[in-house]
Formats: structure tokens, C-alpha cells, sequence
């Protein structure tokens, strides 16, 4: 399988089973045969950011392996955020399930639909915390520092550990 090397996805749910659903979009992720999941962090829950009110997320981050384009990887995860029922509200809104591509590999790309690495990830320790349970030696292509370092600066203070993520056994 080519792959870019290092692509990390962020995900999160806040409505409805939450951790059923990181467990499914894991799930439909590595179904698709251009891709395979070859590492899930633990899963931690976290207080909403700008709309706070509404329920908690659960997050994690899956490591994968991917054939391809990073524009084609972000058609894929709409098309798993839309079959799993998730509907556009507004910005910070809760949801069912969110798919970032975090990170891929080395690119940088700043286009209207697409932003790699993502924006926000150093400012958000649940993307850098699971991330270095990950890889906490990966090096991000910008501000040329480990995730272990950012997330040592990061302002961030509102995480706390859910569980290791396993497989459902559904």
C-alpha cells in the first residue's frame, strides 16, 4: 500500500453512543481496502470547545496507512460522518461522529476545503494527547517540534482519560 507515512485521524462523538460510535467509524474506516488502521489511542473524554453547551466528547486518534490522496481521504471520512447519520449544524455544534485528517504525512496543504496539518491541533490536547500515546516522537511539518513538545506548551487544560480503545466486540 503507498503511503504518505505518518496520517493521523482525530475523532470525536457527543451524541447518541458515543464510544459505539469512535468503535464504528474505526470500524468503517478500515474496511475501505486503501486503508488500513494500524494504531487507536486510548479514548478520553472532554469538555466541548466554543459551543459548551452540550454534551462531553469521547476522542481518540487512529494511525493509518493509506493509498489515498488526502483529498480523496477527506471525501471518504464525509461520506462515513454522513452514513453515520451526522448533520451539518453549525460550527462547534455536537455530532455524532467527527473525522479530522490531522496530519499526513509530511504535506502541507492550505486550500479552501483542506487544511493540513490541521490548524487547531497544537492548541487541542485531544488531538495531542492521544497523538503521543501514538507516535509522541512524530514531528510536526510547520513548527518543526515533536507532538511531545507542543503538547508540553499547550495551553489546554480540560482532558481526562476514558479507557483503552478495543475493538467492539459486537
Amino acid at each position: 500500500m503507498n503511503n504518505a507515512g505518518n496520517v493521523y485521524l482525530s475523532l470525536g462523538s457527543n451524541e447518541g453512543d458515543r464510544l459505539f460510535n469512535l468503535y464504528r467509524a474505526v470500524e468503517l474506516i478500515n474496511a475501505n481496502r486503501k486503508i488500513r488502521v494500524t494504531a487507536t489511542s486510548s479514548i478520553y473524554e472532554t469538555e466541548p470547545v466554543g459551543y459548551i453547551e452540550q454534551a462531553w466528547f469521547l476522542n481518540a486518534v487512529a494511525e493509518i496507512e493509506s493509498s489515498l490522496n488526502p483529498f480523496e481521504m477527506l471525501r471518504f471520512v464525509k461520506k462515513i460522518e454522513e452514513r453515520m447519520g451526522r448533520e451539518q449544524t453549525f460550527r462547534w455544534g455536537p455530532r455524532v461522529i467527527d473525522i479530522d485528517i490531522v496530519v499526513y504525512g509530511s504535506e502541507i496543504i492550505n486550500d479552501p476545503s483542506l487544511t493540513i496539518p490541521h490548524p487547531e491541533m497544537q492548541r487541542r490536547k485531544f488531538v495531542l494527547i492521544p497523538l503521543c500515546e501514538i507516535n509522541p516522537h512524530f514531528i510536526h511539518p510547520i513548527f518543526n517540534q515533536t507532538v511531545n513538545r507542543l503538547l508540553k506548551q499547550c495551553p489546554d487544560d480540560q482532558i481526562a482519560w476514558y479507557a483503552p480503545f478495543q475493538q467492539n466486540e459486537n
